[in-house]
């Protein structure tokens, strides 16, 4: 079958099975590979993307459910000012070791503070809570959660 996707506010044309994982159409089909590949069981986060702004797990998201929905990757986070926002935080921070979740925990974040501009300890944890990391960067991925919420301007930036 042929999707028509919204995906980062463009209009793709993708053939697929309908059962065919979001993330595959997205990487395989589209060559967005930002979204990574983690458990394939929506565990840990990594393949997270947002489906009309709600932290999605791609992996686990048939296309054929998608519909008219739009689908903001990695790649079209910083397309708003809270993305940029998590993003150069993540930066400021040195959130990245290895970085192979780091999409996905980008994604969750500005999905939160997109949401909550202003959580709790307890939100960012519950947020959060289904992304993995295996270098262990939770601190400093709180930090930069903390920065972006606190409205610190990020390096560079300047505030009036």
């Amino acid at each position: 079958m042929t999707y028509d996707l919204i995906v980062n506010g463009t209009i793709r044309q993708v053939e697929a099975d309908p059962d065919t994982p979001l993330l595959w159409a997205l990487r395989d089909i589209l060559g967005l590979s930002g979204t990574k590949f983690g458990c394939g069981a929506g565990l840990c986060g990594c393949c997270t993307v947002h489906v009309d702004g709600a932290a999605t797990r791609a992996c686990q998201t048939p296309i054929d459910s998608v519909g008219s929905s739009r689908i903001t990757t990695i790649e079209g986070g910083a397309a708003s000012e809270t993305g940029r926002r998590v993003q150069q935080a993540w930066l400021d921070m040195e959130v990245v070791q290895c970085g192979y979740c780091q999409p996905g925990q980008i994604m969750s974040a500005t999905a939160l503070l997109t949401e909550n501009p202003h959580p709790t300890d307890d939100d960012i944890d519950a947020a959060m809570s289904g992304n993995l990391c295996r270098c262990g960067t939770y601190n400093r991925i709180k930090d930069a959660i903390r920065q972006v919420a606190a409205g610190r301007p990020a390096d560079g930036e300047s505030r009036p």
